[in-house]
């Protein structure tokens, strides 16, 4: 195997599939998050979602304090929390909270997408009313909170070191992201339109901070890995299936495989697949690991944040240990 010079870390969206249910989906977070500790991943996160029967992660924090009880070494943290969905505060407690308990292993990732449909979205917030400004204010402020700055203290929080980083699918985030010098973490597991343009803005316009001296590029990034390309293919397809429906406003359980999935799909189905296909190694094991090295070549990523949704969960754990063959640790 031919080994990649950038660490890989891990994206659980703590699927739940088709069969089972939220308990099963802790469950296999708990044993996914232990075995890529084991094989020398560097990150695992979670990502906040509301309103998906599919995906169990909505309380993000306390399935993060979960995964950070059940290791010792790999770093735990959100990919991301949806900050208009949040105040700043609160989410400075949290995640103080959780780099008190667990320290030196905590990471926060910061969206301002709503991580759900609009009436979800309403029903967490309130109110829609949005400001294109609002995200940079409260990110600074959250950032605030954990240097002990202003009028409010959070407690816990305040003196903590948590390492924020702006997560995005578009070009906002990685202008944000340069003009506070913060690492970036670009979303091209499910949206790459964006992804060339969004990382040479960020390297380009990056400033220098006193977190981070420079640009840090982190690409989410499909893996689906089996002992034959067919096998792989196929177990590919649960995902597949997921991403359709969810576009289709058909959002459901992680559906079981099926043979000829892709085959099946009308064209428009076909050609949204295969822009995100463009971020994905699916395949045995050398086919995965050629895929992998181009995708490394053409983007530059300074780090792969690996996601795999197999409705299978020891064909999912294989799927990580596989790509973790391909990382110089």
């Amino acid at each position: 195997m031919t080994s990649s010079t950038i660490p890989f870390s891990v994206l659980d969206l703590a699927p739940i599939a088709e069969g089972s249910g939220a308990a099963e989906s802790f469950a296999h977070t708990r044993d996914l998050a232990r075995h890529a500790e084991s094989l020398g991943y560097r990150r695992y996160w979670m990502a906040e979602h509301h309103g998906m029967p599919g995906i169990a992660s909505a309380a993000t924090a306390v399935l993060i304090g979960h995964v950070a009880a059940a290791t010792s070494r790999i770093r735990v943290g959100a990919g991301g929390i949806m900050l208009p969905n949040h105040s700043p505060l609160v989410i400075a407690e949290q995640f103080g909270t959780l780099e008190t308990l667990y320290p030196g292993r905590i990471d926060l990732g910061l969206g301002r997408a709503p991580g759900s449909d609009q009436a979800t979205a309403r029903a967490l917030r309130r109110t829609l009313d949005s400001d294109p400004d609002a995200f940079p204010r409260d990110v600074a402020e959250l950032m605030d909170y954990f240097e002990g700055l202003g009028p409010v203290r959070a407690v816990p929080g305040a003196g903590c070191r948590v390492p924020v980083w702006i997560l995005g699918s578009s070009l906002f985030g990685a202008q944000l992201a340069a003009l506070m010098g913060l690492p970036y973490a670009f979303a091209s597991h499910f949206a790459p339109a964006q992804m060339m343009d969004a990382i040479a803005l960020y390297r380009r316009h990056f400033r220098p901070s006193r977190h981070l001296d420079r640009p840090y590029v982190m690409l989410g990034f499909n893996v689906f890995a089996a002992d034959t390309d067919e096998q792989a293919r196929f177990l590919a397809t649960s995902w597949q299936q997921s991403f359709v429906n969810l576009r289709a406003g058909r959002p459901g359980l992680l559906p079981r495989p099926v043979e000829g999935y892709l085959e099946s799909l009308p064209p428009p189905a076909r050609e949204l697949l295969d822009s995100i296909l463009s971020c994905a190694a699916i395949g045995a094991p050398d086919t995965v690991a050629g895929q992998i090295r181009a995708f490394v070549e053409r983007t530059g990523a300074d780090e792969l944040m690996i996601t795999c949704n197999m409705h299978d969960h020891a064909a999912r754990r294989q799927s990580y240990e596989i790509a973790a063959g391909f990382m110089k640790t």
